[in-house]
């Protein structure tokens, strides 16, 4: 069975993009987060319960081998075909040991290597001001979802956003400009009861013996950034991660 019918029976598509849930226009970096994303959705060992999980697992890894491969991705959104003899598409290939090398596994040191290069930057600026005025003006919230954010952040958050109204950047907010004592009170007490119960996970989950657990503590103790967490590890994957090889193989004309 072909790859556009494995696809077709896995996925209820023969489309590589409608496999992604991207279009035929999207980049290189849009086509690798989404294969990281779903990826890790049929992953074995995170789906034991679907039968299939191995199966879809496979397929992927060959949809996102043709799709990086320019010259295979060229004859496909030409003409709908894969070459199903290349190299990228070897019966024998490993798809976990191709997975691995695309995504190594991700360090603690690599999350504060990260945390580092992202405040301060433009980067966390615009995602800050895009929370800013998508929760208008609630710091309780975008303090919830803002990345790498903590309440010791906070006046320096404010003090962006109140530099971003004053230049006109954003519109104002009462929420944010009109916010009472009370409310950043009790923020903060919050803030700080949940970086006691983080405090208490960590030596919970042995977090120097597994550097794993740092991700798992992460999204775990905030069930609500999970969204942007997702945003932060896909970031931290296309940062950190090889580029898989090409095929040796041109794709049929």
């Amino acid at each position: 069975m072909g790859l556009l019918d494995q696809c077709q029976e896995l996925f209820k598509t023969a489309s590589l993009y409608e496999v992604l849930g991207i279009t035929k226009e999207a980049t290189e970096a849009e086509i690798r987060r989404s294969y990281y994303k779903l990826s890790l959705k049929v992953h074995p060992d995170r789906a034991p319960d679907d039968p299939k999980a191995t199966e879809k697992f496979q397929v992927l890894g060959k949809l996102y081998a043709v799709l990086s491969d320019k010259e295979q991705r060229a004859v496909y959104d030409e003409q709908g075909i894969v070459d199903e003899e290349s190299d990228c598409l070897s019966q024998d290939h490993c798809w976990e040991d191709y997975w691995r090398l695309l995504f190594p596994r991700i360090t603690k040191q690599d999350i504060l290597d990260f945390e580092k290069q992202y405040k301060g930057s433009d980067e966390e600026r615009k995602d800050l001001l895009r929370l800013y005025v998508e929760h208008q003006g609630d710091m309780d919230v975008i303090l919830t979802c803002v990345l790498c954010g903590s309440q010791e952040d906070e006046p320096r958050l404010a003090d962006i956003i109140w530099a971003a109204i004053k230049n006109g950047d954003v519109e104002e907010f009462p929420a944010f400009t009109q916010e009472s004592n009370k409310k950043k009170r009790a923020r903060k007490k919050r803030a700080d009861r949940e970086r006691k119960e983080a405090e208490e996970m960590q030596k919970e989950m042995g977090l120097d013996q597994e550097e794993d657990s740092l991700m798992t503590m992460i999204k775990k103790r905030n069930t609500s950034r999970e969204q942007d967490f997702n945003s932060f590890m896909s970031n931290l994957e296309a940062k950190y991660s090889k580029k898989g090889g090409k095929s040796s193989k041109r794709a049929k004309k």
